[in-house]
């Protein structure tokens, strides 16, 4: 009798700690609104209910999941009279309460700034903390700190006082087997739920997404959950999004990506030209007054679309400077849930735009005033078939701390001036890549009010005074520049980060090498822009099997393809079709032709990850 007492307090001690557990995560949604949507005041009690219930699938699930534990060692206490059963809970806990204050905390902090809930990306930018801390100041990382300590705390006090653990260890060796059935059985419903039930469909961020508003939806999501789930992913990459059968894969697919040069338009005076590509961080439309941006914010860039080729229409192929530059210099578009960049074996598999300059003679050089070993950036560089690299390291100690991410671009530029003038007889290929314009956006700049815009100014007044000191250099009448951002900017955090006025990026092509001004008006896409330029210059590119050539007469279908965090848009001259994965929704499809859009969005996206396994 005095066993089966004891097992109901085993029994007891479990539920409590189940339902502690999904009590935090409940209480968490609202906080995390608080925080994360401060700049959003139209969001009430509401709101928070709907939220928290909708929520409340995916923490039930996560709570079975951290109870696991604490039954396997209840189980092993059955067995073993000696063994120290709330030692082991109390440890467990404490971990427990450090992981999921430092996702809470670490979620909370970075959706003002990502738009996305928190996922295994994260992993990727720790490697490198210096950069991944440089967008915060010193005094936030110490409250961050601070902050995880006393989530902790207040978790771990919550988990311990639902915490009864048996005293008495069993003293006849009957009960044994029947307590431990009794526990075994346990299992059962944990998994149920940690499964999402016995539907076809097993647990998923899915599960919590129930509003049109993406922040509403992302509030319901459990941090934890999103963290853990997507560093569970298989790297069996072909698998990822199996959308449609093979024959309708193929079908929605081919043609989308062919072009041919024998009917190619030349913008150039010759086929030949140096060439430098410049990105600028995060220099989207919106900072763009001949994109209906802001009018005083980028007077030179605008003055500069006036004398050159401007592709008006252009999207940018992700979210992210790592992707950016890959669809840059590889012609390859963004993927939804990893970074080609970080995969050197895959990268490196990869045609690209310096590499086959380089077959053709020319020096390739790159240009970065920040941390170069950021996300793997260093051995794409090489890989991808740049021979000489500059960054941080190779500027005094001085300069490469004007800025949280490293050397600022007026003295970038200023160096990349000096090296452009230096060159001579041989041909080039040289990429550089722009940082002021990023959080802190702290710059020895004081033009504009706005510390945003103000930044953004910044690195245009750099981009204008680089330009005047080129025009003044011979190296100018053989000179091809291309200057587009690795990425849009959300100015604002309202309304939907994946947008397509959130992706739409300036490109221009200016320089000696220019026939003549020109708009380009048709839809194209960043990865593009390799197999353009490859195409005015004569050279194959048909094994870029992303990147099409549109100035080509054979580019009969135009249309624009970005990717963001786990969804992607289809743009083209009957609409937009933009689908987020996790919702396994549209969010925006305008109704005509919005199904062929949407099936050729997702064969772009199988066709992707088909590929990437691939190589």
């Amino acid at each position: 009798m005095g066993g089966a007492v004891r097992e109901r307090g085993r029994v007891g001690m479990l539920l409590c700690h189940y339902v502690s557990l999904v009590l935090i995560f409940v209480v968490e949604k609202p906080l995390f609104m608080l925080y994360a949507g401060s700049s959003q005041h139209r969001y009430g009690i509401r709101d928070w209910m709907l939220v928290m219930w909708h929520g409340l699938p995916i923490d039930l699930s996560v709570a079975a999941y951290l109870t696991l534990f604490p039954v396997v060692i209840l189980l092993v206490g059955v067995w073993l009279q000696s063994f120290p059963v709330k030692r082991f809970i109390q440890v467990y806990d404490l971990l427990t309460a450090l992981l999921l204050s430092a996702i809470f905390v670490g979620d909370t902090a970075l959706y003002p700034f990502w738009g996305f809930k928190l996922d295994a990306s994260v992993l990727f930018y720790l490697k490198t903390p210096k950069e991944a801390m440089a967008s915060v100041s010193m005094l936030m990382v110490v409250v961050g700190v601070i902050l995880i300590l006393l989530v902790a705390w207040l978790i771990y006090r919550i988990l311990m006082s639902a915490v009864r653990p048996v005293k008495v260890p069993f003293n006849k060796v009957l009960m044994r087997v029947p307590v431990s059935l009794f526990l075994l059985i346990l299992f059962a419903p944990l998994f149920l739920a940690i499964r999402g039930g016995v539907s076809e469909s097993t647990m998923n961020v899915g599960h919590a997404y129930f509003s049109a508003d993406q922040f509403l939806n992302h509030s319901a999501v459990n941090p934890s959950f999103s963290m853990l789930s997507s560093m569970s992913k298989t790297s069996d990459y072909s698998s990822w999004y199996d959308y449609l059968d093979e024959d309708n894969r193929s079908a929605y697919f081919d043609g989308l990506y062919t072009t041919s040069d024998s009917c190619t338009e030349s913008l150039l005076n010759t086929d030949r030209p140096n060439i430098l590509v410049i990105v600028l961080e995060g220099f989207g439309g919106d900072f763009v007054n001949a994109m209906s941006g802001k009018p005083d914010v980028s007077p030179r860039l605008d003055s500069l679309i006036k004398e050159g080729v401007f592709f008006s229409n252009c999207y940018a192929g992700s979210f992210r400077t790592d992707r950016g530059l890959v669809c840059v210099m590889n012609g390859h578009p963004g993927l939804p849930k990893t970074s080609i960049m970080k995969l050197p074996s895959k990268s490196a598999a990869l045609p690209s735009l310096p590499g086959k300059l380089l077959d053709e003679g020319y020096e390739t050089y790159f240009m970065y005033g920040g941390d170069i070993n950021f996300t793997n950036m260093k051995s794409w560089l090489y890989g991808t078939g740049f021979r000489n690299v500059v960054s941080d390291a190779d500027f005094s100690i001085a300069e490469r701390h004007t800025n949280a991410w490293g050397v600022n671009d007026d003295i970038t530029f200023s160096r990349l001036l000096e090296e452009v003038k230096s060159r001579k007889d041989s041909l080039w290929f040289t990429g550089f890549l722009s940082l002021s314009s990023h959080e802190p956006f702290e710059v020895p700049y004081n033009r504009l009010e706005d510390k945003v815009d103000n930044a953004f100014a910044y690195t245009d007044s750099c981009l204008g005074a680089f330009v005047d000191g080129l025009k003044q250099s011979p190296v100018w009448d053989n000179l091809l520049v291309m200057i587009l951002p690795d990425h849009g900017f959300r100015y604002t955090k309202s309304g939907l980060s994946s947008d397509p006025h959130v992706h739409h990026i300036p490109v221009l092509w200016v320089g000696g090498a220019v026939r003549e001004p020109r708009i380009i008006d048709r839809f194209t896409g960043q990865s593009d822009m390799a197999a353009t330029i490859l195409g005015q210059l004569g050279i194959d590119h048909s094994d870029f099997l992303f990147s099409r050539n549109v100035l080509s007469c054979s580019y009969s279908y135009p249309f624009s393809f970005y990717t963001y965090n786990n969804g992607f848009c289809f743009i083209d001259s009957t609409g937009v079709t933009l689908y987020d994965d996790d919702a396994s929704a549209c969010l925006i499809n305008d109704s005509h032709g919005s199904d062929v859009r949407l099936n050729r969005g997702k064969a772009i996206v199988q066709t992707l990850h088909d590929d990437l396994g691939s190589r």
